[in-house]
């Protein structure tokens, strides 16, 4: 019988965890109190549901008195594992050196806390000899090289990632690609990167990671409109806080001719260095790309903030390009009105002449200012 929970046990490290679930049952029906093959179901259930249901099993292991230290504190381990590491800081380090997994699962809390410096210096002595090991190397590497800019440790990143990806085992799963994708991001490759995203998109579309990353992508390359649908599903109030995501999907806004979003996502930001930032992105691109109403608006607030000649000089060519829309009928007056009132009152004596020029239209089209 004991064969079963060997036999599951490899099904586990196959990640094939509903087939170890039914080989496991077989070993549970005779005997329903083994520790290890309750804790193994327990892994299982984690894998293919959630932490909470994981728990649900191991309970009542939990509440009676395990007389095995080492099945103890197999069980506090998993725990801290269901629970999306809750209590990691007080279970795991003494469990370093008893337990293999400990001391990869302390660096994935670290690095889930964006501790990287602590992550990184846990990493030193380890030696992968699995794939997963290597992948977390890769990972703990990456991150320290882009937050020191090392290139030496970006270099050591994409050496193990693409070890990873590269090897016959793992060139056609998930994470092997997900791996060189990686590494071609790092080496800035980035259609490469594209190219493995799309291989795997169909398995990861409820990934907001996996989601996040793709749409970075795609705004570098230009593919904004794919960008932009896949940030808007994105549901992690994490990454819709970050400047970065703020920054790629106001890209996409204006790129995809939805400046007037674009400038409601900046209005919704309190006075910072990013919102400046998102500030100047949005003037930048609404003029380039011809939507002057947002880019008058935009470049009016960065005159008041930090008054310039070339502030100026933009506000007065949006105005203008404003005018021109309005004119050829690609624009609707009222917006004309509205950046009039931002016109008044502007010390530039240059602006006058732009505010004589559209008073004069509005009066000879019975518009009224």
């Amino acid at each position: 019988m004991a064969l079963h929970v060997y036999i599951a046990l490899c099904y586990y490290k196959l990640d094939f965890y509903d087939v170890s679930q039914e080989v496991l049952s077989v070993y549970l029906q005779k005997i329903p109190d083994s520790l290890i093959a309750l804790n193994l179901k327990a892994c299982n259930i984690y894998r293919l549901y959630n932490g909470r249901s994981a728990e649900t099993e191991i309970r009542s292991l939990l509440e009676s008195q395990v007389n095995c230290p080492f099945g103890k504190d197999l069980l506090n381990h998993n725990l801290v594992i269901f629970r999306n590491g809750d209590g990691a800081l007080q279970v795991l380090p003494p469990l370093v050196g008893v337990i293999p997994e400990a001391k990869l699962n302390l660096i994935i809390y670290y690095l889930r806390q964006d501790e990287t410096k602590e992550a990184f210096d846990l990493m030193q002595d380890v030696n992968p000899s699995l794939p997963a090991e290597y992948i977390l190397k890769g990972i703990v590497y990456a991150l320290i090289g882009q937050e020191t800019n090392n290139k030496e440790y970006l270099d050591t990143a994409i050496q193990y990632l693409h070890l990873v990806g590269g090897s016959s085992s793992e060139c056609d799963t998930i994470p092997g690609r997900q791996c060189v994708a990686s590494a071609f991001f790092l080496q800035r490759q980035y259609e490469d990167v594209l190219l493995y995203f799309n291989s795997i998109k169909s398995y990861l579309s409820n990934d907001d990671t996996f989601k996040f990353n793709l749409a970075q992508v795609q705004t570098i390359l230009g593919h904004y409109k794919e960008a932009e649908e896949e940030l808007v599903t994105i549901q992690s109030a994490k990454y819709r806080s970050e400047y970065n995501y703020i920054e790629c999907l106001t890209r996409c806004l204006v790129m995809n001719r939805k400046a007037v979003q674009a400038w409601e996502i900046y209005s919704r930001m309190e006075t910072s260095a990013e919102s400046l930032g998102i500030l100047h992105l949005l003037a930048n691109d609404c003029y380039r790309t011809g939507q002057f109403y947002i880019a008058s608006k935009a470049f009016d607030v960065l005159d008041k903030y930090d008054p310039n000649p070339e502030h100026a000089a933009a506000k007065r060519g949006a105005c203008v390009g404003l005018l021109q829309m309005v004119l050829a009928g690609r624009e609707h007056r009222e917006a004309l009105s509205e950046v009039v009132n931002l016109m008044r009152g502007s010390p530039d004596p240059q602006m006058d002449h732009i505010l004589r020029v559209i008073n004069t239209w509005a009066k000879e089209n019975r518009m009224k200012m």
